[in-house]
């Protein structure tokens, strides 16, 4: 006789099929004719034992995983950092962004290192940034051209700036101006729209160049107070505009707050309206458009870094954390108020509420003026 199995494994081995003709198992005529080929529970749990395991380590290891971005983040960075530049070297965005560099750099223990890829308006730097790989060290400083084009152009700029990018955060902002030749007899706004209004055809109004705020700014005039007889003059260069607006060829000239500011200082052009809601520490002493009775023609040129979209969260905490540190700075402050900016930092969630906000409001005036660049 056999010894009878010693445990469930052995049981289970011992276990054999019932075997039957064919005929008795295509209808079987009661439940105890059918095959029987039942292995014991113990025998079951052994079988599920490996998705059980499988399941029990994934609960283990699940934990530890995910803090790796954190990790990643608290290590960052660990090599140079690229911050790409849409223009060319010594203009604003380039100066803003080798300021904040350098402090950066001195914050987070690496070199942060600028490179300009100037060309069309911004668009190849931009478009050029949207596929850099998202780990942090590719990053991009831009202006308000950078919010507009992709409604402005006509072809596709390569890019969305808000789908293929992470907001860090804004680092600075400029108002737009309105300045007049020193001979017309104006010193308001309101006696500027007065004027134009009395003399529908006779005036024109210069800006830097077709799509830029400052172009954008001039025909939210025009829409707004219905001056549909000022001419529009634009220009491909900003000395070039503003010989013109101080020759009194376009009496009325929006430009940038930087780009006016030594004629204003110089008296070569006189101030009417700074499009920021209040004045500016730049130029205190002209109003803003609450002040003017102008309320919404509000028009900036806005700085701001961001990083290709899918970048780890707590690596645009780490550097919003150290813009901010940076914009508290004295001479950061100084150095950007000596090319006509204020700091202006933000958390990411507001500059991406900022950019959403400039795409609606500027859409609706290159709708409605009809503006368009091939």
């Amino acid at each position: 006789m056999r010894n009878a199995p010693s445990s469930a494994w052995d049981r289970a081995a011992s276990l054999r099929p019932i075997t039957r003709p064919w005929s008795t198992w295509a209808k079987p005529s009661s439940a105890e004719s059918r095959p029987s080929c039942r292995l014991d529970v113990p025998f079951r749990g052994a079988m599920n034992m490996k998705p059980r395991l499988s399941h029990l380590l994934s609960v283990l290891v699940l934990p530890t995983a995910i803090p790796i971005a954190a990790q990643a983040a608290g290590q960052y960075p660990e090599k140079p950092v690229r911050i790409v530049v849409g223009f060319t070297a010594g203009g604003p965005a380039d100066i803003i962004a080798r300021v904040m560099a350098q402090k950066l750099g001195e914050s987070l223990g690496q070199s942060f290192i600028v490179e300009n890829v100037p060309g069309a308006g911004g668009n190849i730097a931009a478009a050029r940034v949207a596929k850099a790989s998202p780990d942090g060290y590719t990053l991009h400083v831009i202006s308000t051209g950078f919010i507009i084009n992709p409604s402005l152009y006509v072809r596709d700029v390569g890019y969305d700036p808000l789908r293929d990018f992470e907001p860090i955060a804004m680092l600075a902002a400029s108002p737009n101006i309105v300045s007049v030749n020193t001979q017309m007899k104006v010193d308001s706004a309101k006696g500027l729209i007065d004027l134009i209004k009395a003399h529908p055809t006779q005036y024109s109004y210069a800006h830097p160049g077709i799509g830029s705020t400052p172009h954008l700014n001039g025909e939210l005039f025009k829409l707004t107070y219905k001056l549909d007889g000022l001419t529009t003059v634009p220009f491909n260069g900003t000395p070039q505009l503003l010989a013109s607006a101080v020759s009194g060829d376009t009496p009325i000239v929006f430009t940038s707050l930087p780009s006016a500011l030594p004629f204003i200082r110089d008296g070569k052009l006189k101030p009417v309206m700074v499009l920021s809601k209040e004045r500016s520490e730049i130029l205190p002493n002209v109003p803003g458009t609450i002040e003017s009775g102008t309320p919404g023609l509000e028009g900036d040129t806005v700085s701001g870094i961001l990083a290709p979209a899918g970048t780890p969260r707590p690596i645009i905490d780490r550097l919003n954390a150290a813009i901010r540190k940076a914009a508290a700075m004295p001479e950061v402050k100084t150095q950007l108020l000596n090319v006509g900016f204020s700091v202006a930092p933000s958390s990411p969630e507001e500059f991406r509420t900022r950019i959403k906000g400039e795409i609606d409001r500027w859409q609706h005036v290159i709708r409605n003026a009809n503006i368009r660049i091939e």
